[in-house]
């Protein structure tokens, strides 16, 4: 993106400004920063917790709000990385919760709510058999043991710059930097961090989003050696980027053609693109489905879903699924909770009406003001895009300048909104429980940020 000299120079100022504001309204948080520090590596509990200027920490939610410990409120848009759609102690959760809790939290042994989990899963997403995990990379790390075990085959394909979590064989081309891209048809397998085994790397074939002739040659390049190839149907670790028509439905029949397993990570997408995720929202079903995020209601918890194909290995001992605290009695309790008495339809038609708000607003402000960004939004999710043209794969968002995204995130932060931080790279999360009110926030926010860049 070309800015001109003024607004460049601004863009700067503007910046050291809120980042100054930021750091005077959090005195505490600056406290517990350098406390943590002689205990947790880094100050945080996750290294994406680290963020500039530093990192927030919050004391509690209710509601569609929280606080941090310096006692500021904010409308949380930010929603744990997309893990709040129920919103925060929600009291059909909290009373799940609570009961559970006075009869037991863990034995090993199945409780009935996860029955009702499944039942749930099966119903919206259409794949009939799941497994529970307890996070996102426990879900895709399975998914591709299963891909591995089902067809006796090592390669998979994976997308550019997409993140699936934290084991060795997804651990590669996670935002690669400039010099590790390789060619544009022909993209770099390059390890995402240090620890990850060259040979694994090697196994693991990097394809553009959104190209299926690219994808098509890695097939054709590997003859009977793809395992199969995972992706997020909306790469959502790049701001939000949709699949293009025929895209999805061009991958499921390349796959089969080839005798590959198609796996959709919907850790972000599943229950917030649509009551049964972007399997719902776009009419593809994979043969592999991995859920994580909203469908927890809070608690971590975690699933993956498959056809009776791709399950029965797993019914049949072909392929091992274990962990000591899949299908945690807690964690199914919030579960069956979120699913059956939160995450209704009428919850979701709120939901539409909020975002096409949250939509409508930007754009306003946008024409008026010539901000060059555009906002794009799927389901309960959505983002400001500060790139003219619409993005549709890793090197479109690589293009953008950082600068806009945390110049907004200041500016909302310091306004009473929290989004997450990374802003380029996330998205906001509605909740069940936001109102109008604060989408008039995000939305007043936006335009005085939008209104002091105005080229």
């Amino acid at each position: 993106m070309t800015l001109s000299v003024a607004v460049d120079s601004r863009l700067d100022e503007l910046i050291a400004g809120q980042e100054e504001l930021f750091l005077r309204r959090q005195p505490r948080s600056r406290e517990l920063v350098a406390r943590a520090r002689r205990s947790l590596a880094g100050g945080v509990t996750s290294s994406w917790q680290i963020a500039r200027p530093q990192p927030v920490w919050i004391s509690h939610g209710a509601g569609s709000r929280v606080w941090d410990v310096d006692g500021n409120q904010y409308v949380d848009l930010h929603g744990g990385y997309g893990v709040m759609a129920v919103g925060h102690a929600h009291p059909r959760v909290v009373a799940a919760v609570s009961e559970r809790v006075r009869r037991g939290t863990h034995f090993a042994q199945p409780t009935e709510e996860a029955v009702v989990v499944a039942e749930e899963l099966a119903r919206r997403f259409g794949l009939p058999l799941w497994r529970f995990a307890n996070s996102g990379t426990e879900a895709t790390m399975d998914a591709v043991h299963l891909m591995r075990s089902i067809t006796g085959r090592s390669r998979i394909v994976k997308v550019e710059g997409c993140y699936h979590g934290h084991h060795d064989s997804v651990q590669v081309s996670v935002y690669p930097a400039p010099k590790e891209l390789g060619p544009a048809e022909r993209p770099a397998s390059s390890p995402a961090s240090s620890g990850i085994p060259a040979e694994i790397v090697a196994l693991t074939s990097i394809v553009p989003f959104n190209d299926l002739e690219a994808t098509e040659r890695v097939f054709a390049e590997h003859p009977d050696q793809v395992a199969g190839m995972l992706l997020e149907p909306v790469m959502m670790n790049a701001g939000i980027i949709p699949p293009e028509p025929g895209y999805l439905e061009g991958l499921q029949a390349l796959t089969r053609r080839h005798g590959a397993l198609l796996t959709f990570d919907e850790v972000k997408t599943g229950l917030t693109a649509a009551p049964g995720g972007a399997i719902e929202r776009y009419g593809v079903t994979p043969d592999i489905v991995c859920l994580a995020k909203a469908m927890g209601g809070g608690l971590s918890t975690a699933a993956i879903g498959g056809t009776d194909a791709v399950m029965g290995h797993i019914a049949r001992g072909d392929y091992d699924q274990v962990g000591t605290f899949n299908g945690n009695p807690l964690a199914m309790a919030a579960a069956c909770a979120a699913l059956t008495e939160v995450l209704t339809p009428g919850a979701y038609r709120h939901l539409d009406r909020l975002q096409q708000r949250m939509v409508d607003g930007v754009d306003e402000v946008l024409a008026r003001t010539g901000l060059p960004a555009h906002v794009v939004a799927v389901g309960a999710k959505g983002c400001v895009t500060f790139s003219p043209t619409p993005v549709r794969n890793y090197r479109d968002f690589l293009a953008i300048d950082d600068r806009w995204s945390h110049c907004h995130w200041l500016f909302q932060h310091n306004g009473g909104v929290f989004l997450p931080p990374w802003g380029k790279a996330e998205q906001w999360l509605l909740s069940a429980q936001h109102t109008t009110d604060d989408v008039a926030r995000f939305l007043a926010n936006f335009a005085v940020f939008a209104e002091a860049l105005r080229p």
